[in-house]
Formats: C-alpha cells, structure tokens, sequence
C-alpha cells in the first residue's frame, strides 16, 4: 500500500466520521484520532520488526526510549 492509498484510507474514514456525526460538531478529534491509529501503528511495526524495539525506534523516526513509553501506554508490553 502506497502512501497515497493510507491518506485515501485516512481521508474517507474521516468523512464517515463526520456523515455519522449528522451536523454534531465533533470535540477532541485530534488525541481522539491519534489514540486510534497509533496503537495499531506501533502493533505492526513492532511485529515486522520483530519485535526489536530498536529496529522499530528507528522505522518510526523514534527516539527507542519514546517508542518503549508508548508500547507500555498501549499495553503492548509491560
């Protein structure tokens, strides 16, 4: 999947969003909509990876120590 197929994906979810909202002004969408992809994100990344947090770190453009303190605030390890 290109990146242009993850913005399409992205953008039509987001349209639905807003068509299920029926004209309600939305509240929080960003931490909302960041708390929803990101752990998926780091989930498969982590399973490419292999689960080596340093090879992850890296695919993600993060520093290890900030990926390790996402994985534990998603649960993902302990």
């Amino acid at each position: 999947m290109s990146k242009k197929n993850i913005d399409e994906c992205v953008r039509a979810g987001l349209e639905n969003y807003f068509k299920d909202l029926h004209g309600t002004d939305p509240g929080g969408m960003y931490d909302m909509i960041v708390r929803v992809v990101e752990k998926p994100l780091l989930e498969v990344v982590m399973q490419h990876a292999e689960h080596n947090q340093s090879r992850a770190a890296e695919w993600l453009g993060l520093n290890r120590n900030t990926l390790r303190k996402k994985l534990v605030e998603h649960k993902i390890i302990k």
